[in-house]
């Protein structure tokens, strides 16, 4: 009975006390927004440069185009997520008002996952029978219509698994928000912590975080089936 009396009173002092679930309940709303935010940007730049890379490789041209994204993603992918937040809040957007720290803590987390959707999308565009441009250009369609409506829709479902695997590695990136004072579901827990002195704050946030993580891969789980069923049909 006593343990279940300590756990009840850890419980009570982390979300009960002081309404203290409130603050979880902000840091849920920034996580989303942030991680809504930052997805919309890393797919747009991702695709860009998904598709830059493919040109560039089947005709040669967009040489400068090409040389930029890579240097892009190199850049992006040898340095630290937390390294790249500090450099966006404090220098290229020191001077801008705390209410945009959201904001710049999802373009920072955007760029950073764009880099990795372009390597996504352009195995997924490779993966992609030569046939079917061939098949779109004898239709009479462009370069670009080829592309949107015939390789993207097929490349989109090879590649499903691995973009639900970005969204929930992106999810748990912004836990570092707290770095520039950005409440999210990591540092709600560290501030009740500071004020309980116990481990409870922590665990919820892990369970948040968890929750999370297994709805977007039942999400997943189920778009799959959708398009296996689509495929037979």
């Amino acid at each position: 009975m006593e343990v279940f009396e300590s756990l009840w009173n850890a419980i009570y002092k982390t979300l009960i006390n002081e309404e203290r679930w409130r603050i979880y309940v902000e840091g849920f709303g920034n996580t989303i927004a942030m991680t809504v935010l930052a997805l919309f940007v890393g797919v747009i730049i991702g695709v860009l440069i998904a598709i830059v890379k493919t040109y560039h490789n089947s005709t040669g041209r967009w040489k400068l185009a090409n040389h930029l994204g890579n240097l892009y993603t190199t850049v992006i992918r040898g340095t630290p997520v937390l390294v790249q937040l500090l450099i966006f809040y404090y220098v290229l957007f020191g001077s801008a008002p705390s209410s945009m720290k959201i904001f710049i803590a999802a373009l920072a987390f955007g760029i950073n996952s764009g880099a990795y959707v372009s390597e996504i999308i352009r195995a997924g565009i490779q993966s992609i029978d030569a046939g079917q441009t061939e098949a779109g250009r004898s239709l009479g369609l462009g370069s670009g219509q080829t592309m949107r409506l015939i390789v993207l829709p097929q490349a989109v479902k090879n590649i499903l698994p691995a973009l639900f695997n970005e969204l929930i590695t992106l999810l748990k990136e912004t836990s570092v928000a707290g770095y520039i004072s950005i409440i999210d579901i990591t540092r709600a827990g560290d501030l009740i912590r500071s004020r309980t002195f116990g481990f409870m704050p922590l665990f919820v946030s892990a369970i948040i975080y968890l929750i999370l993580v297994l709805g977007l891969t039942k999400v997943q789980k189920k778009l799959e089936q959708r398009m296996a069923a689509s495929d037979r049909g």
